[in-house]
C-alpha cells in the first residue's frame, strides 16, 4: 500500500516562508502536507516536478465571486492562475443579508459597482437565503475548484436594516446602529471572515446612485468595529477617496483601535504620481503605533480593456457609434468601415458621461494594443499616439483603425491606476513595503471592462522573470507575498506555506514557460451573458486539499473546494 496519497517529486520548493527555493519532495496525506524533503515512501499518485517550481496554492483576498459562487463550481478566471483560496464580499457589496423586496436594489448596486451584468444576476442568483448565516449555509452545501471565504458587506447590511433610508444614505440612528452591530456579530459568528465597506464616489449603482455606505458617520462605523471586538475575530476591508486624508484616517484608526482587529485599505497610484505615498505613510504610522493596518496593492496597472467585444470602446457614447454598438460583431465592423459613419464618429463629441475616461486616454498616449501575451508595462513609444505620429496619421484615426482591425477582435488597454509615470516603479515600491498585502484583483467582477484576476500570474512572470524596465524581485519573496502573507492578512493560519500539518494546497509550475494569455470574451454567464476570461500557460498542476484540480491548465473532475468559516 502507498504511504502517501500524493507525492510531488523533484521540484524546486518555494515554501512560502520567504526561504530560498530548494530541491525537495512534498508528500500529502489526508489533505495535509505530511512531509517536505527527501521522500522515500510512495504516493498513490505521484507528480514529476523535475525542472518546475513547487509553491503553496495562491490566496487571493480581494474578489467578487459572491454571485458566481451561487451558480458555478469553477471560480474562473482565478482558477486558471493557481489560486486555491479566494475571499469575496469586498468593497461593501454582496447579496446578504437581503429582504426579497431588495433583490433588485442589490443587483443594481453590484451591476454598477462591479460591472456584473444585471441580467446574469437576475437569472443566476437563486436567492435561497435572507440572513447572512443562511447565505453561508447555502454556500456550505456547494463544491468548488477552490476554497472560498465570505465577508459581510456594509451596503447590504445597511439596506437590510434601514430600507430605502439606507440606500439613500440617510444617517443611521441608534436603533439602526444597534441592529447592524448585532447582524455583523451574527455574521462573524456564522463564519464570515470580516466586514467590508466602501467610501468612494467611484462606486455607484447601475442607476448612478452612490453606494449606500458612502457617507456613513463615525457612530455607525464604530458599531461595526464594536461587533468585531465582541466576536473576537474578523478583519476589516475598506476603500476610500481620502478627500480629507487626516480626518478619514482618524476614523479608520479609531475602528482598528476599538475593535483590535486588522484592517486593509485599497492603495494605488492615481493620476497624481505620489498621492498614494501619503496614504501609505498614514498606514506606516498606524503600524508603528501598534495598529494592524495594511495597504492592499496590485502588481501592475489597473486598466480598462477597450474594444468592439468589450463593454467600452474609445468612442462609446458618440451617437453614430452607439447606433451600431449592439450589432453582432461582423455587422458592427462592416458598419464602422463605412466612410461616412467613420467621419461622423470622429467628429462627434464624447459626451459628459465619458469625458473622464476619454481624457484619461490622452489622445492615444495612454492607449496600447494588448498583445498575446500582454505587456503590462508598455513603453510610451509603443502607445497608439506614438505609432500614429510615426505613421503620419491623426491619433484618433489610428485608434479607429486598430479598433476595427482583425475582424474587430483587437483589445486596447488604457491604465487608470499605477501608471501615471508610464512605468511600474510605484508597484515595486508597494509590493516591497512591509505594510502592504497583495490584492485588488477583483476576480468575478468588472466582467466586460477589466480582467485583473490574472494579477497573480503577472506578479511572478513580470517581477520574478521578465521585467526589463527596472528592478525585478526575487521569487521567494513573491511567493511569500501571495501565499503566507495574503493568508495571514485574513487570519487563515492553516494554509499559505508548504510545511507539515498545513493544508495541502499546492502549485507545480513550469516557471520558464509561465505566461498570461490575452483576455477574451466568453458567453458563459447565466442568460448567455458575456464576460472576460483570461487563462495562463505553465501551471502543470494545481492541488486543493490534496486533490488535483487542474493539470496543464485544464480542469479535472475534482471539486474539493469548500466554504471557509472563520
Amino acid at each position: 500500500m502507498s504511504e502517501y496519497d500524493l507525492v510531488v517529486r523533484g521540484g524546486t520548493v518555494h515554501d512560502g516562508t520567504g526561504a530560498a527555493g530548494r530541491s525537495a519532495d512534498v508528500a500529502v496525506r489526508d489533505g495535509r502536507i505530511a512531509e517536505v524533503g527527501v521522500i522515500s515512501g510512495a504516493g498513490a499518485r505521484e507528480i514529476d516536478a523535475d525542472g518546475a517550481i513547487v509553491t503553496p496554492g495562491f490566496v487571493d483576498i480581494h474578489t467578487h465571486y459572491d454571485g458566481q459562487a451561487t451558480w458555478a463550481n469553477r471560480l474562473s478566471p482565478s482558477s486558471h492562475h493557481g489560486v486555491t483560496t479566494v475571499v469575496m464580499g469586498n468593497c461593501g457589496v454582496g447579496f446578504a443579508p437581503v429582504r426579497p423586496s431588495d433583490h433588485d436594489l442589490l443587483i443594481e448596486l453590484m451591476e454598477g459597482v462591479e460591472d456584473i451584468p444585471g441580467v446574469a444576476l437576475h437569472e443566476g442568483l437563486p436567492w435561497a437565503w435572507e440572513s447572512f448565516p443562511e447565505y453561508m449555509n447555502f454556500l456550505g452545501e456547494r463544491q468548488f475548484d477552490m476554497d472560498i471565504g465570505a465577508q459581510v458587506p456594509h451596503a447590504a447590511l445597511r439596506v437590510y436594516v434601514m430600507g430605502q433610508r439606507g440606500a439613500d444614505r440617510e444617517p443611521a440612528n441608534a436603533d439602526d446602529i444597534a441592529a447592524m452591530r448585532t447582524l455583523t456579530q451574527e455574521a462573524i459568528e456564522a463564519g464570515a471572515l470580516g466586514f467590508t465597506s466602501s467610501r468612494t464616489l467611484n462606486h455607484r449603482s447601475s442607476r448612478g446612485a452612490p453606494t449606500p455606505s458612502l457617507t456613513a458617520e463615525i457612530d455607525e462605523l464604530m458599531g461595526f468595529a464594536d461587533a468585531l471586538k465582541t466576536a473576537g475575530r474578523g478583519v476589516m476591508e475598506m476603500i476610500s477617496d481620502f478627500d480629507d486624508l487626516e480626518d478619514e484616517f482618524r476614523l479608520l484608526r479609531s475602528m482598528v483601535a476599538h475593535s483590535g482587529r486588522p484592517m486593509s485599505i485599497s492603495l494605488a497610484q492615481g493620476l497624481s504620481p505620489h498621492g498614494w505615498k501619503k496614504v501609505l505613510s498614514q498606514i506606516e504610522h498606524a503600524s508603528a503605533d501598534g495598529l494592524v493596518m495594511r495597504g492592499q496593492v496590485a502588481p501592475r496597472p489597473i486598466g480598462i480593456l477597450l474594444g468592439l467585444t468589450t463593454t467600452l470602446a474609445p468612442f462609446t457614447t458618440r451617437q453614430s457609434f452607439m447606433e451600431v454598438a449592439k450589432l453582432p460583431l461582423a455587422e458592427k465592423v462592416a458598419a464602422l468601415k463605412d466612410s461616412e459613419r467613420r467621419a461622423r464618429i470622429l467628429s462627434e463629441d464624447t459626451g459628459a458621461g465619458f469625458a473622464r475616461l476619454f481624457k484619461l486616454m490622452d489622445e492615444g498616449r495612454k492607449i496600447w494594443l494588448l498583445g498575446d501575451p500582454p505587456d503590462y508595462e508598455p513603453a510610451p513609444e509603443d502607445s497608439l499616439h506614438a505609432q500614429a505620429l510615426r505613421a503620419g496619421c491623426d491619433p484618433w484615426d489610428f485608434v479607429y483603425d486598430q479598433l476595427i482591425a482583425n475582424g474587430g477582435t483587437n483589445i486596447l488597454y488604457t491604465p487608470f491606476a499605477n501608471y501615471a509615470e508610464n512605468n511600474l516603479d510605484c508597484c515595486r515600491e508597494m509590493i516591497m513595503n512591509d505594510n502592504t498585502v497583495m490584492g485588488l484583483g477583483d476576480g468575478g467582477a468588472h466582467v466586460g471592462t477589466i480582467c485583473d484576476a490574472s494579477f497573480i500570474t503577472t506578479l511572478f512572470t513580470h517581477w520574478g522573470r521578465d521585467r526589463t524596465r527596472g528592478e525585478q524581485i526575487d521569487l521567494a519573496t513573491l511567493v511569500k507575498r501571495q501565499t503566507h502573507d495574503t493568508a495571514r492578512a485574513v487570519e487563515l493560519t492553516d494554509r499559505g506555506t508548504l510545511e507539515p500539518g498545513m493544508k495541502a494546497d499546492i502549485n507545480v509550475i513550469d516557471f520558464d514557460n509561465l505566461k498570461v494569455r490575452a483576455p477574451e470574451i466568453v458567453h458563459d454567464l447565466p442568460a448567455g451573458g458575456a464576460r472576460l476570461q483570461q487563462r495562463a500557460d505553465g501551471y502543470l498542476a494545481t492541488i486543493v486539499s490534496g486533490e488535483v484540480t487542474y493539470v496543464n491548465s485544464e480542469a479535472t473532475d475534482a471539486l474539493p473546494g469548500r466554504l471557509i468559516r472563520g
